[in-house]
Order: C-alpha cells, then sequence, then structure tokens
C-alpha cells in the first residue's frame, strides 16, 4: 500500500497530472474497452426501452401506433380519389366550353380579318365595337 506521502505527491493538483499517470491511464482503458464494443441498433434501444414500462402501456402505444397507421392510409387513399375525380369531372365538364369559347373567338377574328380585306383596315377596327350593333345615321336638323 501506498504511503500518504507518496499518495499526496501523485495527487498534487491539476498541474502535475500527466497521461503517464496511472490514474489516468486507468480511465483511458475503459474508453478503449467501450470503443471496441459494438453499437446497437434503433430498434435494439427501442425494444430494450419497452422492457420498462409495463405491458398495458405498450399494448397501448401498439394499438394506437397502428390505428394511426391505418387512418393515415385510408386518408392517402381517399384524398387520391377525391383529387381524381374532382379533377376529371372539371376537365369533362369544362372543356367543351373552354373549346366552344374558342371556337367563336377564332370565328370572330376570321370574320374580321375578311372584313379588313373587303372594306379596308378602318371598317374592321370601329366594327370591333359594337358587332351586333348598326351605325346609326346621324341626325339632320
Amino acid at each position: 500500500m501506498a504511503s500518504v506521502e507518496e499518495l499526496d505527491q501523485l495527487d498534487s493538483g491539476m498541474g502535475s497530472s500527466d497521461m503517464r499517470s496511472p490514474e489516468i491511464k486507468f480511465l483511458f482503458d475503459d474508453d478503449d474497452e467501450n470503443l471496441n464494443e459494438e453499437d446497437e441498433s434503433l430498434t435494439e434501444r427501442l425494444i430494450g426501452l419497452t422492457e420498462m414500462f409495463p405491458k398495458e402501456v405498450r399494448n397501448f402505444g401498439y394499438s394506437f401506433g397502428s390505428c394511426l397507421s391505418t387512418c393515415i392510409k385510408g386518408l392517402y387513399a381517399y384524398s387520391c380519389s377525391a383529387t381524381w375525380l374532382i379533377v376529371s369531372s372539371s376537365v369533362i365538364l369544362f372543356a367543351p366550353v373552354l373549346f366552344e369559347i374558342e371556337r367563336a373567338q377564332m370565328e370572330e377574328m376570321q370574320r374580321s380579318q375578311q372584313k379588313q380585306v373587303l372594306l379596308g383596315p378602318s371598317s374592321a377596327v370601329s366594327n370591333l365595337s359594337s358587332p351586333s350593333l348598326p351605325i346609326a345615321p346621324p341626325v339632320q336638323r
């Protein structure tokens, strides 16, 4: 056994300890042993943590997680179906209307071009403002 004087000499303060002292070597030897051990995976850690809870709590957690997973999958399937229904219905309902509007605009542009060719550029521009109403003759007094 070491004498009191030798222990005081080993532990004389922060400045006197170095890496060669037996106390420090002992600390680093433990770390080297821990580095050689394999780390456990997240699944292993979670399974180890479940052992500290009662069986009722574990069963409730499992049933809650299963229910939540099923609900999310159902909600996802419902949202996919609803999106498909809304998009396909809107295409079927509004596409013919858009095609008819485009066709009417093209016919109007063709009429305007024909009038421009026959009557000149000024008649086509003035007729665009009121295509259905004829121009009233000037009132004479």
